[in-house]
């Protein structure tokens, strides 16, 4: 075997984990798998990112809070979420969504479904531990940029670990919960959370795996 063969092995098989088993995942693991993401480039190698990893009651702790910031009703990312999702990137959405809804027995038109599903973001899928990945607010775009490949970085080390995740934007709406509960500075971006821990393989919300797209739509040759 190749190492892009591995390599694609760990990519094909890392998928977003929307349910977690308890277990603590050991610091020796976790410390692993943060020296590999950190191996990403980033621009001038100014490793924008920085990271705050929850566990045990602290993780319920921060379940509680944006539980209280959701409730409060007044999202304010840091970052703007997107305005809208239109041809392909709307087409891709909803296969997805569907998919999850159809996994987990929610129908169309089940707005209490609905609803039940999008609440499992804010308490992280049950997830043991949560990471809140942020980048210097000075740096902008760019800075954000860098931190999605250490995002991207940390999934993948995790699953070549036997460590399922999911990345999660929705939290970051909630920016300033965010910042109180980790005491973050005003010069940093809360970008999103990574929830991490053992999947539930019997669970019915890990059944199913999205679709990639074909190159020819996303590929341009320019011989």
């Amino acid at each position: 075997m190749t190492r892009y063969d591995t390599l694609y092995d760990i990519l094909e098989a890392r998928h977003s984990c929307r349910a977690f088993r308890p277990d603590q995942v050991d610091r020796a693991d976790i410390e692993a798998i943060l020296l590999a993401a950190q191996r990403v480039p980033s621009w001038c190698n100014a490793q924008p990112w920085e990271v705050s990893i929850t566990s045990g009651e602290r993780t319920d702790a921060l379940r509680a809070a944006m539980n209280d910031a959701v409730n409060a009703g007044k999202p304010a990312p840091d970052v703007p979420f997107p305005e809208g999702y239109s041809g392909l990137h709307r087409d891709r959405r909803r296969a997805c969504g569907w998919q999850l809804y159809e996994a987990v027995g929610v129908e169309k038109g089940d707005r209490a479904g609905s609803a039940r599903e999008m609440m499992k973001n804010y308490e992280f899928f049950g997830a043991p531990h949560v990471a809140m990945i942020s980048s210097g607010r000075e740096l902008g775009t760019y800075g954000a940029l860098d931190t999605g490949g250490f995002v991207t970085a940390f999934t993948l080390a995790a699953e070549a670990r036997g460590i399922a995740t999911i990345a999660q934007a929705a939290p970051a709406a909630f920016s300033p919960a965010l910042h109180d509960f980790f005491g973050l500075g005003e010069d940093r971006l809360a970008l999103c959370v990574i929830s991490f821990g053992y999947a539930d393989p019997d669970h019915p919300a890990n059944s199913f795996r999205t679709a990639r797209a074909p190159l020819s739509e996303w590929v341009s040759w320019q011989d």
